[in-house]
């Protein structure tokens, strides 16, 4: 019996979901083995004192931030987002009459990259400076991170090499952070990378090495790469704690929102939370952060491209091993870049078999609509991959309701890039939102 067989078999608990998977039809995968969020972290091997150390770090990195982007002006150093609250009207349609109240995320505006990569890429680069400084007594306990900044900090990093494999958005957001430090900064960018994300790169005096092949392949470039010189760091995409866990959190930014805008959490009222996923660290991350504030008053949801629903197929063949969407006869082909992968992360599968609450996939054609009918209604501008929350929100609700689950009382989407748009690009997105 081949893996594709095999794997076949694996996934018929999950009813006829492999079979929509495997005709590219958009559908959603349910955890079947779902624990109450009280057990589920005694279940997973990542710490949940990790998120705490996360914010306090962030913290300590604030001043730093501030002194090297003074442009950003009114974030004071942080990376946070607004939650928006969509009227009524939109939020009827967006949920198919199944809500009245949704809310975005909007990563899409981040400070810095505006994209959700921000969050981690910035993170463990900021980490990888705090260790070689504090390494070199460049910086002591207490000393204020801005010293960081200095010309000193950037003979120290200058030294360095920080490489990572990407599609674009993750690269970015080691690029900006590692150059504006003094660090080299090799990017590893799969074929399905845009080129404008290519010539941005280059314009910070990042060295981009192409692949002619997936996403996978790049990091696996990066990987090798790294493992051949010496005063480097890897940015493991597919493996990282530190990604991880700079992701995780944004959850508590987002329950200090959720509380200010005087939305009730409870398990008689859940909230529902849709992430885009790629190979799993933002969306693994972040509802990592989440179940551990809410715990079962939240519902994650993870969002994947029909042509590249990697989480899904992990999850519901089980994590005894990797599997790929080749596997499932998929091409991996997306107009949603950030989101085109073949393989899962087996870190964040092991944690998020028992954290999510369910896995949806969406066409690209619906992702073109939402950019489009976002950006009239809303004024958002948003790539593919960012909308793809408002495309799945729908069909997760129709699916919990067959299933006599609790309907969430609101709903929250969250975006991951677009902000940065060239305007020439967003264009041409839009144009493809109109032919629909």
């Amino acid at each position: 019996m081949n893996i594709l067989d095999d794997n076949a078999r694996a996934l018929k608990p999950a009813g006829g979901v492999l079979d929509q998977v495997r005709a590219g039809e958009p559908t959603v995968w349910f955890n079947p083995s779902l624990p109450q969020a009280s057990s589920a972290f005694a279940k997973i091997d990542l710490p949940v004192m990790g998120v705490e150390e996360a914010v306090s770090r962030w913290r300590r990195f604030a001043p730093l931030l501030a002194c090297l982007f003074p442009d950003a002006h009114g974030t004071e150093g942080r990376i946070d987002s607004p939650l928006l609250p969509l009227s009524p009207d939109l939020a009827i349609r967006i949920t198919d009459g199944l809500s009245k109240t949704a809310f975005v995320k909007a990563d899409h505006a981040l400070p810095l990259t505006g994209t959700i990569k921000a969050r981690g890429g910035v993170y463990e680069v900021l980490v990888y400076a705090e260790e070689l400084a504090l390494r070199t007594g460049l910086i002591g306990n207490k000393a204020s991170y801005d010293i960081l900044a200095t010309e000193t900090a950037r003979s120290l990093f200058a030294q360095h090499t920080i490489l990572v494999g990407s599609t674009g958005n993750l690269g970015f957001s080691v690029g900006v952070i590692g150059r504006a430090l003094g660090f080299n900064v090799e990017v590893h960018m799969s074929s399905d990378a845009k080129e404008w994300k290519k010539a941005r790169l280059r314009n910070l005096g990042v060295r981009v090495v192409e692949h002619e092949a997936d996403y996978s392949v790049a990091v696996a470039g990066a990987r090798d790469s790294a493992s051949k010189r010496g005063s480097c760091h890897f940015v493991d995409d597919e493996n990282s704690r530190l990604l991880f866990f700079g992701y995780s959190a944004a959850a508590l930014d987002l329950a200090a929102q959720i509380k200010t805008s005087g939305t009730e959490v409870s398990e008689q009222n859940p909230i529902a939370v849709f992430l885009p996923c790629g190979v799993g660290g933002a969306p693994g991350g972040v509802a990592f952060g989440l179940k551990s504030i809410f715990g079962d008053a939240v519902q994650c949801v993870f969002v994947e491209p029909v042509a590249s629903p990697c989480m899904l197929v992990q999850l519901a063949a089980g994590t005894g091993r990797p599997v790929s969407v080749y596997d499932f006869g998929l091409d991996n082909k997306t107009a949603a870049d950030g989101l085109a992968v073949p393989q899962a992360s087996m870190l964040v599968a092991e944690a998020m078999q028992h954290l999510v609450n369910a896995v949806v996939t969406v066409s690209d054609d619906s992702l073109f609509s939402w950019v489009g009918t976002l950006f009239d209604e809303a004024g958002m501008k948003l790539e593919p991959s960012a909308a793809s929350g408002f495309a799945a929100l729908a069909r997760y609700l129709k699916g919990l309701r067959m299933q006599g689950g609790r309907l969430p009382s609101a709903c929250i989407v969250w975006t991951t890039g677009g902000s940065q748009l060239p305007a020439e690009e967003f264009e041409k997105v839009l144009a493809q939102a109109r032919v629909l």
